[in-house]
């Protein structure tokens, strides 16, 4: 499962690399595509549910499920979230890394740096013992916390969340990225989650679907961020089976 990780992780990293003024997100899911299936894997989006990308390309206000388009052109200091998945002999990985088009403003960074603190503090909790809300209470506190050591005030993205992940992309059960601790299935050696949180600055948790049925917004034009790793608990911790050969920043 790692292997098929470890594909997303470097198409994820070219993404970034093509991700320059004037390139579109159509160029971006190219990039991905090529590399994915020139590494004899094949990517999970491309067709599931009808979905039309090899990636989920979403800029800006834009929270999940950005279709790929020649439309839409990118330009310096937008907020660009790339969400990736592969299949290798039969094992899914799914990731997705938010970053920006050279330099982002100063509110936007604070954003997305915190919502990678949260991934990283939140994916701390996947240990055995632990149950599922652990994941979720840890998420949430850790947004808190960021808050605090941001000095901004973040909106955690109503309804959507991670998932178990394995021979399937998405299986059950549901991972919200926030709540009451002590809930659902125990996490067992060898249990692998997709975690990923979905942050909105200045504190809105509403979201829209546009009408392609795909692309949900934030409510009030804000942009999001959107960072996740597939990890797996293991007895000497959490392990990331989705890293990346390049530093997060």
């Amino acid at each position: 499962m790692q292997a098929a990780g470890e594909i997303v992780g470097r198409a994820l990293v070219a993404v970034r690399e093509a991700a320059v003024p004037g390139a579109t997100t159509k160029d971006l899911n190219d990039v991905a595509h090529e590399l994915i299936t020139g590494e004899g894997a094949v990517p999970s989006f491309l067709g599931y549910q009808g979905f039309p990308g090899s990636v989920c390309a979403s800029v800006n206000e834009v929270i999940v499920h950005g279709i790929p388009s020649e439309s839409v052109v990118l330009k310096e200091g937008d907020l660009v979230s790339i969400d990736c998945g592969a299949i290798l002999d039969g094992w899914h990985g799914d990731s997705a890394w938010s970053f920006g088009v050279g330099e982002l403003s100063e509110g936007w960074e604070k954003l997305n740096r915190a919502t990678s603190e949260v991934l990283y503090e939140g994916l701390k909790a996947m240990v055995p013992g632990n149950r599922l809300t652990d994941v979720s209470h840890a998420l949430e506190v850790a947004t808190r916390a960021a808050e605090k050591r941001h000095g901004v005030e973040l909106g955690i993205v109503d309804g959507y969340g991670g998932h178990a992940i394995g021979r399937e992309m998405h299986l059950d059960p549901f991972l919200p990225n926030e709540g009451a601790p002590g809930k659902g299935p125990r996490i067992e050696e060898g249990s692998v989650l997709a975690i990923e949180p979905m942050l909105i600055l200045g504190g809105e948790w509403g979201s829209d679907e546009l009408s392609d049925g795909w692309t949900v917004v934030t409510a009030d034009g804000q942009p999001a961020a959107h960072w996740e790793h597939t990890v797996a608990a293991t007895a000497d911790g959490p392990r990331i089976l989705t890293p990346r050969t390049a530093a997060d920043f």
